[in-house]
């Protein structure tokens, strides 16, 4: 089973970033924490991070056909990329969309996506953890 994980805008800045927010991982111990947790599963897993909607898209038409299912943070692009929308829903992948902080305990622009109605399911308000949450729920939508 192999899982792409793909990380939006300013999630390169994480650690950095607001971390009363966003927590003071960075995006590379998570990455390692996720590998790890990924052989424990039996799962291959790769990373892709960017700040621009059209890489992340690009990305996201790559899987077809290599990936059995997509863990994406949008990241700011939740909130309002129909074209983000658009390419998860037309791979046909398994997807699961996270987020560090609870989306829906914040600002109100921030707890409506545009993203989750095309995905298995959303999990957020875990910190890193839920990238390990997501990768652990990418591997149960895929045997289903």
């Amino acid at each position: 089973m192999k899982i792409m994980v793909i990380s939006g805008p300013n999630l390169n800045l994480l650690g950095k970033r607001e971390p009363g927010i966003y927590g003071v991982e960075t995006l590379e111990s998570i990455v390692e924490k996720m590998r790890e947790e990924a052989k424990k599963l039996g799962v291959e897993v790769e990373f892709f991070q960017s700040n621009h909607e059209g890489g992340i898209i690009d990305e996201i038409h790559k899987t077809m056909g290599i990936y059995d299912a997509i863990i994406i943070n949008p990241g700011a692009y939740t909130h309002y990329s129909i074209a983000i929308r658009d390419a998860v829903k037309s791979v046909g992948i398994p997807t699961i969309e996270i987020h560090l902080s609870n989306i829906h305990a914040r600002e109100e622009f921030r707890s409506k996506s545009v993203v989750a109605p095309v995905c298995v399911g959303q999990i957020s308000g875990f910190g890193s953890d839920s990238y390990i949450l997501g990768l652990h729920a990418a591997v149960l939508a895929c045997k289903k």
